[in-house]
């Protein structure tokens, strides 16, 4: 294994760690489905890859140096959370009149494609991402490697890594659905996480 791989792969274990709206929608569809948890999880990690790959093209840069460019992708990207967070506290609230020991009923599960696109959006709507990927990547590229192709293969190996990561926080999710699958645990999760996406919106939306 080459040496720069364990910093990095150290360092990809740092950024999945801290927890982001990303984070807080794959729980929020894996609480109705391993499977829309998993397709969210691929659909995040696209954007991951796409990220990496504008960076290693050098388009993230055009996006870091034009402030007007920057503050399109942040709006949309407040609009997307706040979005998301919206459809969640409105999940809630239709679960207000639910049986509290009843698990969820099938037909409100997240389809497989709006699974993936929803996690798709949510990673490339975040312009934090695109700029993070253009000073991130290129710290771990050998001066003696060349730099389109290594960074390439870094940003596949990063999108990778995270697909492991995530898929952990499925898979705990689908062992505790005895627990979570409860209507009233449920609701009160879906309040929890679609407070904390409009609080991102929000945030996002009035950044300078």
């Amino acid at each position: 294994m080459p040496t720069f791989l364990l910093p990095f792969l150290g360092a990809c274990l740092l950024i999945a760690a801290a927890p982001g709206p990303s984070t807080v929608l794959i729980i929020r569809h894996s609480l109705r489905s391993r499977r829309a948890g998993f397709l969210t999880v691929l659909g995040n990690e696209t954007g991951v890859f796409l990220w990496g790959l504008s960076a290693a093209l050098g388009l993230t840069a055009l996006l870091a140096a034009s402030q007007a460019a920057y503050d399109a992708v942040r709006i949309v990207g407040a609009a997307v959370l706040l979005w998301f967070g919206v459809q969640a506290l409105r999940s809630a609230r239709r679960g207000r009149g639910g049986d509290a020991e009843e698990p969820e009923p099938r037909a409100v599960l997240v389809t497989p494609g709006a699974a993936y696109r929803a996690g798709l959006g949510m990673n490339l709507a975040n312009p934090k991402a695109a700029v993070f990927a253009m000073s991130f990547l290129p710290q771990f590229v050998p001066a003696e490697a060349p730099q389109l192709p290594t960074m390439v293969g870094l940003a596949a190996l990063w999108a990778v890594f995270e697909v492991g990561w995530y898929g952990s926080y499925v898979w705990f999710v689908d062992r505790l659905r005895s627990v979570v699958g409860r209507a009233a645990v449920r609701r009160r999760l879906e309040l929890v996480s679609g407070g904390v996406l409009v609080a991102l919106g929000v945030r996002m939306a009035l950044e300078n």
